[in-house]
């Protein structure tokens, strides 16, 4: 599955790469992410309670950063691990653009899942995937253009269901 995009941030780049590496920050705005610690310089480790159908499952995914040019881009790989649901992996390479005085965050992701995730079907995951890469974007240019409140109740938005 791959995903390619980019989100308008009202905020200057230099506060969207902040936002980008504050984990309170990104544990707020990921859908169902109730941990995010780093764990080293590049790596971070988070746990993702998700719903898809009759599925749910804890992961628990390991984040590592790579190809980093501060305040410009990085990658950024994971890895999620379910149990009996199966498992998820991915990268992304993300770009910060200045626009006057807005960013434009670009994003080009590749994903892969395997075990009972997988037999739901690519069309449901598909679905799934991009609504939550839309809730997500949208808390995230919410929190770094400096809004004080989040635009969802992360435990009942985000159930993919």
């Amino acid at each position: 599955m791959d995903m390619t995009g980019e989100e308008r941030i009202a905020a200057p780049r230099d506060a969207v790469w902040r936002a980008l590496n504050d984990v309170d920050i990104l544990k707020t705005c990921i859908p169902r992410c109730h941990r995010l610690d780093w764990v080293s310089a590049d790596t971070l480790a988070a746990l993702i309670k998700v719903k898809l159908g009759p599925l749910s499952a804890s992961f628990h995914v390991d984040i590592r950063l790579s190809n980093v040019a501060p305040g410009k881009s990085y990658t950024i790989a994971a890895e999620g691990k379910g149990g009996i649901a199966g498992f998820a992996k991915g990268a992304a390479d993300v770009v910060l653009v200045d626009e006057g005085d807005e960013t434009v965050l670009r994003y080009d992701a590749a994903a892969e899942i395997g075990g009972r995730l997988a037999q739901m079907g690519s069309r449901i995951i598909g679905a799934s995937a991009s609504k939550l890469a839309a809730q997500f974007f949208a808390d995230f240019g919410a929190a770094a253009g400096g809004a004080r409140t989040i635009p969802h109740e992360k435990d009942t938005a985000a159930s993919l269901e």
